[in-house]
């Protein structure tokens, strides 16, 4: 199959070089990087890159999905696939598809980071192109989720994904880095450790019922929290912001209850 790859930074040269170790022709482009992975023919502008692709895989940075777009989408002929793996929002993507006209598009969301799981990062994928991109890159190895929807489906369920993960993990940077300013990291890790092994859904519904019937009191104890923080040097902005959503739910309940 012909391939094409926009944005050869390091997660679009690892694509670029398991494609070619699958047997695929790819080509590049890429304005800022010179080089590319031997084997990969370098293109002068991302629409000669997109001339005779089959597939193209679109690697840059979210600010560039909607030119990279335009210039590449009128280069493509009906059938062939344009594969958006940005961070673009749910409507960028889904903007992006509906101009898409005969060109199969599809929204791929990464779940997790290429650098270090390569191409065997979980991905998933919707949208009219869905379907031909899994076949293209589990070849390649890539567990790929196909997803029902329009295009911003995928993306939609990444970020609501990253509401956790990556809220989780800066809560657990801030209370770790507490921990040790207090000299007692250990036993913050292992009070962060006994919580992950429980069991998942009690934990959740435990979070959702308590949370809201206790936040008044519960936002009292981050305030102090954040002030215990402040005493250690510790920036405490997951502290507050657990603060401030806690106040925001007391009030909340206690309108409700008085109406």
């Amino acid at each position: 199959m012909n391939c094409t790859i926009i944005g050869l930074g390091e997660a679009g040269a690892i694509y670029a070089s398991a494609l070619l170790r699958a047997g695929h022709r790819v080509t590049g482009y890429e304005p800022v990087v010179t080089t590319a992975p031997a084997g990969v023919d370098l293109a002068p502008s991302a629409a000669d890159a997109c001339a005779d692709a089959d597939m193209v895989l679109v690697l840059t940075g979210a600010g560039a999905a909607r030119p990279v777009a335009a210039e590449c989408l009128p280069a493509l002929r009906p059938g062939a696939c344009y594969a958006d793996l940005t961070s673009s929002s749910p409507g960028t993507m889904e903007e992006l598809g509906q101009g898409a006209g005969d060109v199969l598009f599809a929204d791929v969301a990464i779940l997790g980071p290429v650098i270090a799981q390569r191409e065997a990062t979980p991905l998933m994928a919707s949208g009219p192109g869905a379907a031909a991109f899994a076949d293209l890159v589990r070849g390649i190895g890539a567990p790929v989720e196909v997803v029902p929807g329009p295009p911003g489906a995928a993306m939609a369920h990444k970020l609501l994904r990253s509401v956790f993960m990556k809220g989780l993990a800066s809560v657990v940077v801030e209370a770790v880095t507490a921990g040790r300013a207090a000299g007692l990291e250990d036993f913050v890790r292992a009070q962060i450790t006994a919580m992950l092994a429980g069991d998942g859904q009690a934990v959740i519904d435990r979070f959702l019922t308590g949370t809201q019937k206790h936040a008044a009191r519960r936002s009292f104890e981050m305030r102090s929290t954040s002030g215990y923080l402040a005493e250690l040097g510790v920036p405490s902005e997951m502290t507050d912001a657990s603060a401030t959503a806690m106040e925001r739910m007391a009030a909340a309940r206690a309108q409700s209850v008085a109406s």
